[in-house]
């Protein structure tokens, strides 16, 4: 078994598309729209199934906002400088919530960024990322 995407719905489609390509550096991977259902797909991440587990938006037609719940956590990503990743959003116009630093009690380097609707993304330094295709 493996994971093949995580789903958010958001309440913007396209302000969503933008911040998880141009501020995390995703890449847009396929759409689908399902007028019939009221509903639109979009995939993205750094790579596709079945090598990489990819992100899921789920815009529902005339659904604008989403109660955060407490459930949710948040996604993580693989940076290979936190500290620069955190740059690197702020450049990009996006919101850094916890600046880069050794997370509490320990010595990963961790950060955390939020997207458009509020989710929590956290950014984990590893510096064995060298082949991994981000612009983190």
């Amino acid at each position: 078994m493996r994971i093949l995407h995580t789903m958010l719905r958001v309440g913007d489609l396209q302000r969503s598309i933008d911040f998880y390509t141009r501020v995390l550096g995703m890449k847009m991977l396929r759409t689908s729209d399902n007028p019939e259902y009221k509903y639109s797909l979009a995939f993205l991440g750094y790579g596709s199934n079945p090598e990489h587990a990819e992100l899921e938006l789920t815009y529902n037609y005339g659904v604008d906002k989403y109660e955060m719940g407490t459930a949710y956590g948040h996604i993580a990503i693989g940076v290979e400088d936190a500290y620069k990743a955190c740059e690197a959003v702020k450049a990009a116009g996006g919101n850094v919530t916890r600046e880069a630093g050794p997370v509490k009690g320990g010595t990963t380097v961790i950060a955390f960024v939020t997207d458009p609707d509020g989710y929590k993304i956290e950014f984990i330094q590893r510096g064995f990322l060298s082949g991994a295709q981000t612009n983190l």
